[in-house]
């Protein structure tokens, strides 16, 4: 798979299960059960807004008790879900991406682009970190490793 579909089938997936939480939620059901159900070949969109039903409660039971594992899931899933489809069908992307800038503002997520990194020159003496976003990072040393040279 593409590496832009796999960021659109995230980005969808993250923003499904962001919108599972807001007022706008019947609205981003209903445009997300119909873009399944034109993609899958059926006309019951009614079955698949159960199942994004489904979905939402069971992150917000996942929610309730604390379980991270379990929200994480869900959004996995869908994720899982959005890749399969955007795999067997690379023309359902430019229609997710429109349902996306309906239902999701463009601040509320994250541009995916391309890294590519070299380390070189010999050893490296402390950590070396590649990331988009990052809320927390520590650090245990130990004592100062010597320097090269």
């Amino acid at each position: 798979m593409e590496p832009e579909l796999a960021a659109l089938a995230t980005a969808g997936a993250t923003a499904l299960v962001q919108q599972m939480a807001t007022d706008g939620w019947a609205a981003a059901r209903r445009g997300m059960a119909a873009f399944l159900a034109r993609h899958r070949g059926t006309n019951d969109e009614e079955a698949l807004a159960g199942e994004l039903e489904a979905s939402r409660a069971d992150l917000a039971a996942a929610r309730e008790e604390g379980d991270e594992d379990g929200a994480a899931g869900v959004a996995a899933a869908w994720r899982l879900r959005l890749r399969r489809l955007l795999s067997e069908d690379p023309a359902a992307a430019a229609e997710l991406r429109a349902l996306l800038d309906e239902v999701a503002p463009e601040q509320e997520r994250a541009t995916v682009g391309e890294v590519h990194n070299t380390v070189s020159g010999g050893v490296q003496h402390g950590p070396v970190i590649q990331a988009g976003v990052i809320s927390r990072l520590d650090f245990t040393t130990g004592p100062n490793p010597p320097l090269p040279g």
